[in-house]
């Protein structure tokens, strides 16, 4: 079965993803016109996206591995198992 790729798009904008995008988008853009080089490395913000950061608040290179989550940006630690 094909993908639906406007029906991903629709829940995507719908679920705010869009406009974080279009955010990481931008500092990446910004970056490349002040011709700072980014090979290898991640364009983080200050103030996460994900906890209502914006460009305006920051944004600055840095190493992938201090950048990326463990197990996403908004997840919970492990439940406890009960005994």
């Amino acid at each position: 079965m094909p993908r639906d790729y406007k029906r991903d798009y629709q829940l995507q904008k719908k679920r705010g993803e869009h406009e974080r995008r279009m955010e990481r988008q931008r500092a990446r853009r910004a970056m490349d016109a002040k011709g700072i080089d980014r090979t290898g490395k991640d364009v983080s913000h200050k103030k996460a996206l994900a906890r209502g950061g914006k460009n305006s608040d920051g944004y600055r290179l840095e190493d992938p591995s201090k950048n990326r989550a463990r197990g996403g940006a908004m997840s919970k630690p492990p439940k406890k198992k009960r005994t």
